[in-house]
């Protein structure tokens, strides 16, 4: 996709997110803040929504206006994105940033939710989830195109590829290059112009160090190892995703011991695709739970 023809956020999309979604900072201590975007209120379950490696808390800006009026949305820049610190190691685990996310509830004084992780974002739901100190804290977990990791021993190979190519077209591209030529590959390809947009959007907002970290994570993490004891949970992926295809999001779903949901007409950004999908998705879990 060249620059002449990529598709533009229109300023009032931009308000909208300002004046409907705003962002906000906690700040955790020691020098440590989370950038939080947040809308809706209602006496029940909040959700809380964790982004994948490619993306921020804005990417959730369509699917939590949907939810707004039943429940509280929240969405975190994950530590290094955003205005969010990043973490103190070169190669932070899940379970550093799961930590990251128990002090930020914490803060918040939330002591029960929702969580929801999609793709990178999975990785880091099921290690806050798995806290057998703190696992109790999530009445449902919904991992949406859930990425595995390559850190299992016999993804040695794997994990070597892909870190020296998501830092290869990091250090030939810049951020701003791998927006523009790895966006659309979140989308499928009937994408909305406005779907295109956001996703490019909200990827030429990465910080290389954040982004560095996020690598790590994705070679380092073995979601199938950490996924959570038994729980509620739902798993879900775009029936037209190429990242985390459907193939693979079943093999989550059946450690799970659930079925896999497919989102019609979505690709891996399923939720900024055919938010209200997603909706409607999260909408069921927030009713099981209230059952």
């Amino acid at each position: 996709m060249s620059t002449a023809t990529a598709p533009v956020v229109p300023a009032a999309e931009l308000e909208r997110l300002r004046e409907c979604f705003p962002s906000r900072g906690i700040a955790l201590g020691e020098g440590v803040e989370v950038a939080v975007r947040e809308c809706g209120a209602g006496t029940g379950l909040p959700l809380v929504c964790l982004h994948g490696i490619g993306s921020g808390a804005a990417s959730w800006l369509g699917m939590a206006l949907l939810l707004s009026q039943r429940a509280r949305v929240l969405a975190w820049d994950a530590p290094g994105y955003g205005a969010s610190t990043p973490l103190p190691m070169q190669a932070p685990r899940a379970a550093d940033y799961a930590a990251r996310l128990h002090a930020l509830l914490d803060a918040l004084g939330i002591g029960r939710c929702v969580l929801v992780g999609h793709s990178l974002g999975a990785l880091m739901a099921a290690a806050a989830a798995r806290d057998a100190a703190r696992g109790g804290r999530f009445a449902a977990l919904v991992l949406l195109s859930p990425a595995q990791g390559y850190g299992a021993a016999a993804r040695a190979a794997d994990a070597a590829r892909v870190r020296e190519q998501r830092q290869r077209s990091l250090a030939e591209l810049g951020i701003a290059g791998m927006a523009e030529q790895r966006s659309s590959r979140l989308l499928s390809p009937g994408a909305s112009p406005e779907a295109r947009a956001w996703v490019r959007w909200n990827m030429a907002r990465l910080h290389e160090g954040g982004y560095r970290q996020a690598i790590e994570l994705l070679c380092g993490g073995d979601l199938l190892a950490d996924l959570p004891p038994p729980m509620p949970v739902r798993v879900a992926c775009g029936a037209l995703d190429e990242v985390t295809p459907p193939t693979a999001c079943a093999q989550v779903a059946e450690r799970c011991g659930v079925p896999l949901h497919g989102i019609e007409a979505a690709g891996h950004a399923c939720y900024v695709e055919q938010p209200a999908a997603v909706a409607r998705l999260l909408g069921e879990v927030l009713d099981h739970c209230a059952a």
